[in-house]
């Protein structure tokens, strides 16, 4: 590829004191004088830097040896940065000890130690030796000598070479030492003509010493190279007979020679694989990063290497064998890959946008270009929405018949973009006979986009005039949107006015491009306004550069800096940095498609916010604001703020929240109607084609195509402009009711709406100061659209939000209180009602922190006790005890909530509800009415014979022996339904036993007296229970033999034994066990040593 000569950058005065000593000037600055350059040196500073010494020598028979001294003189680099580029980051964002190990600040320490010796200048070759201090651990170790051989040419060093054998896309120290000695002490070096001069000089004799000397000095090395040479000279046709001349190393390149800067290409190559390799680490994206801005330096710097090294960096990135994987895998690509390749096709939007771009350098990036979008693994520039859509594209065929567009595409387009407009040239040129405001009319990311390229190749100047001639065309057309709705809305019925538009005046947005044309227009003009009078930093190529400060951090302090032949007197860089900035922020634009676009948008938005709220904002700035609000509000559908916008606009949720808190003190009305215009989220609100009437609109939009993937983020922001908005009006109830008014309209989320609540109840209820009523009142209002809008869907955070709506009508006062009570049925489930609403209500804390007097209390109670006995009537199985223990202290509700328990038992409630109830009536002194809870709970019980381990056990032994301390005929009701629902043999005789224990009657309250004397097993009642317990344990014993296997013979044997402890207790009881022992022996004969073990043990 034939490099473009690059063009030395002016000096900056930064460099002068390192450039001084080429020359031998002296500063004028402070009253000194400089020494005035002799013509020769004028003159050969011209030639070394633009013309191949071939040509000179061509051009001139002889030369005479001071003019070719000088030439050779100037022919070095002389200007440290060029060597910084080749040898540094081109941002030095790394901390102190990261910029230690940069090669560049690692050659200005050996230099400055005294490393460099040695130093020889043979025309255009410079050599050295350059000492490598030993480790200071090993102090005994000598420091070890390279030799270092730098060639270079017309003020570029061409080519490198060091003993140290660095393999890097950077130059080793040791070489930036050589070369920054060459440049500080150029003075000091010693400088011969070319070898190819001094041997013009010799005799034959000295030229027949000289090679044998040579060859005497390195024979081991050269002699079989001289014996070839001499053989060919020796021979008349040889090729080297047939030239004329011979080649020196030391004159210099010839004339087809490439001029560029040394770049080791494989280096480059196997350092972009070596990243690419590293997968999806942080470290492999930094540094590639770190790459492309180096690219981006070479290219400001005009060095032909920049375009070099994006070529070969993208061959390697073609090359990346993940793409094959994803693309046959048909996964989408990491989104660090991606961000890398947005990057890739932006660069080369600026390399082929070169306004100084040859012919034949522009055909052959389109070559290139169009044979890597033609691979079929390179990534499409929108792999997640409609990639057949082209911005330029005329063609009426048919969508299916078009290419996807790849990441290069956009690159091919800016190829065929030229430069030749007059009226964009007589923008760019310094003409005082031009108009003073031009304007430049343009696809506006295609417009940044020429920016962004002149930019890139240092035309500083130009890029400023096109950034203010596109921003200006920006605010005439904002104007014209403003006058044209105005103009519609007036020939609108008023019924009509402000109705959502469904069209679309941007087919893409600008925030989240992939050319970021707002950050592009927002830096050019930003950087032209940066205050540059503050000096207290240190401005040596070191110090700026690698110190291990972080002074580079700190934001930059910008000024106004007047536009040239501007009309308006406040206009400045500034300002139009900021208008650029919130035109683009405003711009209605439709949401991306896909996860990565969405989320580019999103942190590009955020980004640029970040940086506006970084400046101070003047009076000047402000006036600014103000302006771009009012335009934004009155621009229709091309403003995201306008009257009406499209279901699919994005957002300006986190744009407004800046333009409120910036004009609060500046314009109050202004900022509220920027802030309440904000909060609208039409994507969630026109949806009725979408709600399945369970108010889950959130996961049913996440169905449809394109999908908001980042919509939770979008309400979340949607909730901070709110709680903002909120926050600021807490004094104002007006605009208090206003915002509360908007944000229940607007907000969908009920979890954002929850936090929402919680955060304004914080501000409202301030740890060191009074309770802000109306902002309570609003937190409150918050909280009870929540219970709303979760009554009938399932949020896991549901407790949560009841218990803290409780609490805050607590902090609200008593009518918050009984209003919920009261609406209960609006906000909360039955249960939630009674088990967290009004027992938390009643609870002993809260009357103690509310304070309240006895009539407040009352009327507590009896609103708590009117809300139990509903929801005990509404869903008895869950609210009757809690009904319950909320009546205890009034006698009518609490009969009233028992008759709707005994209601309920017989066909809603289970057993294990009814036990709770009867438990706690026997607790609270009722053990009548327990019994008779229990009678019911027992009817609904069902206890299998191998249900040894049912929670309901201890269930039914309270249950008896409630029965029993009642009395023998409570007992006796109790027997019949416990042999005919519970079939479980060990829990019918734990009963058996316990109720011989005691007397029966004992905790009666009737208060008759009766004979203390214990039941007997042969009689009533309890005898129809011994009975069902044998025959339990037959029916049990002959299943266990069914399935029973010889590891659970152990098992079974216990069980038998236990089974003829309540054998034994009736009065034939040995017999029917011996009865069924020999049953057992009959039928399952065949279990020889079970039988065996069982004869052992029972001896039957």
């Amino acid at each position: 590829m034939a490099a473009a000569k690059r063009l030395c950058s002016e000096f900056s005065p930064n460099w002068n004191s390192k450039n001084a000593g080429l020359s031998g000037n002296k500063g004028s600055k402070n009253g000194q004088c400089y020494k005035v350059e002799s013509l020769l040196d004028i003159c050969a500073k011209i030639v070394a830097e633009n013309i191949p010494f071939q040509t000179v020598e061509q051009r001139f028979d002889r030369i005479p040896e001071p003019v070719q001294n000088r030439i050779v003189y100037w022919s070095f680099p002389r200007n440290e940065r060029d060597i910084c580029m080749y040898s540094s980051f081109a941002n030095c964002v790394k901390d102190g000890a990261e910029n230690q190990k940069l090669p560049f600040h690692q050659g200005v320490r050996l230099l400055e130690n005294g490393a460099v010796d040695n130093v020889l200048q043979i025309g255009f070759h410079l050599s050295g030796t350059v000492k490598e201090p030993s480790n200071p651990l090993y102090s005994t170790d000598p420091d070890v000598p390279y030799q270092v051989s730098i060639s270079f040419d017309r003020c570029k060093i061409t080519s490198v070479k060091c003993g140290c054998g660095n393999k890097d896309i950077f130059w080793c120290q040791h070489v930036v030492a050589l070369s920054l000695y060459r440049i500080r002490k150029a003075d000091s070096v010693e400088l011969r003509v070319p070898i190819s001069e001094t041997l013009l000089q010799m005799s034959r004799e000295q030229l027949q010493k000289f090679a044998q000397y040579l060859i005497a000095e390195h024979h081991t090395d050269v002699l079989p190279t001289a014996q070839k040479i001499a053989d060919e000279i020796l021979c008349a046709k040889s090729e080297i007979n047939l030239l004329c001349g011979a080649p020196d190393p030391t004159a210099g390149a010839s004339v087809d020679d490439d001029n560029s800067w040394h770049l080791d290409e494989d280096q480059v190559r196997e350092t972009v694989r070596c990243y690419l390799s590293q997968g999806g680490y942080l470290n492999m994206a930094n540094q590639l990063t770190f790459m492309f801005a180096k690219v981006r330096e070479m290219l400001r710097a005009r060095d032909s290497n920049g375009a070099r090294m994006l070529t070969l960096i993208t061959e390697q990135f073609l090359a990346d064998p993940r793409l094959v994987v994803w693309k046959s895998q048909r996964q989408p690509m990491s989104d660090k890959c991606r961000q890398l390749w947005d990057e890739l096709g932006a660069l080369w939007v600026c390399v082929v946008l070169n306004p100084n771009c040859s012919n034949m350098d522009r055909v052959h990036w389109q070559s290139l270009l169009e044979q890597w979008s033609s691979c079929n693994v390179c990534p499409l520039e929108d792999p997640d929405g409609n990639t057949d859509l082209a911005l330029n594209s005329n063609d009426n065929a048919s969508s299916f018949q078009r290419k996807p567009r790849t990441i290069f595409h956009r690159a091919m387009d800016a190829s065929k973009l030229k430069w030749h407009d007059s009226h964009l040239k007589l923008i760019l040129s310094k003409d005082p006979s031009y108009p003073e405001c031009p304007m430049w009319h343009e696809h506006f990311p295609t417009a940044c986009a020429r920016v962004d390229a002149l930019r890139s190749h240092g035309y500083m100047k130009e890029s400023l005039r096109l950034a203010v001639a596109i921003v200006r065309s920006l605010k005439h057309q904002q104007r014209v949107n403003k006058d044209r709705c105005r103009y519609q809305n007036e020939d609108m019925p008023s019924t009509s006015k402000g109705c959502p538009h469904k069209s679309w005046n941007n087919l893409e947005g600008w925030v989240g491009h992939a050319l970021d044309p707002t950050g592009v227009l927002y830096d050019t003009l930003t950087e032209a306004s940066i205050d540059t009078e503050d000096t207290s930093q240190a401005d040596t190529l070191s110090g700026r550069l690698f110190s291990g400060d972080n002074h580079n951090c700190i934001p930059p302090r910008y000024r106004h800096v007047p536009i040239p032949n501007s009309k308006d007197r406040s206009e400045s860089y500034l300002t139009m940095a900021i208008e650029v900035a919130l035109i683009c922020l405003g711009q209605q634009r439709q949401m991306p498609s896909g996860l990565y676009a969405q989320e580019k948008a999103c942190k590009q938005e955020e980004k640029l916010l970040s940086r506006l709220q970084a400046v101070d904002l003047d009076t000047s700035l402000m006036e600014v604001l103000r302006r771009q609000a009012d335009l934004l509000l009155k621009g229709g559908s091309s403003s995201g703020l306008g009257d009406g916008i499209h279901a699919e606009s994005y957002p300006m949720h986190t744009f407004a929240k800046f333009m409120f808190n910036s004009l609060l003190t500046y314009d109050q009305n202004l900022a509220y109607c920027v802030g309440l215009r904000a909060m609208r989220l039409p994507v969630l609100e026109d949806t009725e084609d979408i709600d399945d009437g369970t108010n889950n609109i959130g996961s049913a939009l996440l169905s449809r195509f394109p999908r908001w993937f980042i919509l939770g983020h979008i309400e979340g922001q949607q909730c901070e402009l709110a709680c903002t908005l909120l926050a600021a009006a807490k004094e104002d109830i007006g605009r208090l009711k206003a915002v509360l008014d908007v944000a229940q309209k607007h907000i969908h989320s009920s979890s954002q709406l929850f936090k929402l609540a919680q955060d304004v109840f914080k501000i409202a209820t301030p740890p060191d100061s009074p309770k802000h009523m109306p902002a309570l009142n609003a937190a409150f209002e918050l909280g009870l659209q929540v219970m709303r809008m979760t009554l009938m869907t399932m949020n896991w955070r549901r407790r949560e939000m009841v218990r803290w709506l409780v609490t805050c009508a607590m902090e609200v006062g008593i009518q918050a209180l009984v209003s919920i009570m009261q609406n209960w049925f609006q906000l909360f489930q039955p249960i939630e009602a009674t088990s967290m609403v009004a027992t938390n209500i009643m609870s002993h804390s809260t009357m103690m922190q509310l304070s309240v007097n006895f009539r407040q209390q009352e009327e507590l109670a009896n609103h708590a006790r009117k809300l139990a006995l509903q929801c005990a009537t509404k869903d008895p199985q869950n609210c009757a005890l809690c009904a319950l223990t909320l009546c205890e202290k009034d006698p009518v509700a609490f009969e009233t909530a028992y008759q709707i328990v005994i209601d309920a038992a017989a066909h809603i409630m289970n057993s294990s509800q009814l036990f709770n109830i009867a438990r706690y009536m026997e607790h609270r002194g009722y053990p009548i009415r327990a019994y008779k809870l229990a009678l019911l709970a027992m009817k609904n019980l069902k206890l299998s014979y191998n249900h040894d381990t049912h929670p309901a056990i201890n269930d039914i032994h309270w249950a008896c022996a409630l029965s029993h301390n009642l009395g023998k005929n409570e007992l006796s009701n109790m027997i019949p339904l416990l042999t005919d629902n519970v079939h479980c043999a060990t829990v019918l005789s734990d009963v058996l036993r316990r109720c011989t224990l005691t007397a029966p009657g004992l905790g009666s309250t009737d208060g008759k007296r009766r004979a203390i004397k214990h039941l007997s097993y042969d009689k009533d009642p309890l005898r129809k229970l011994m009975d069902a317990t044998i025959h339990a344990y037959i029916a049990t014993t002959h299943s266990k033999l069914t399935h029973i296997s010889p590891r659970h013979y152990g098992d079974f044997i216990d069980f038998l034994s236990k089974a003829r402890e309540t054998f034994l207790l009736a009065h034939d009881g040995h017999i029917q066990f011996a009865q069924l022992i020999e049953n057992m022996k009959l039928v399952y004969k065949g279990k020889k040593k079970l039988m065996y073990l069982i004869k052992e043990r029972f001896g039957l």
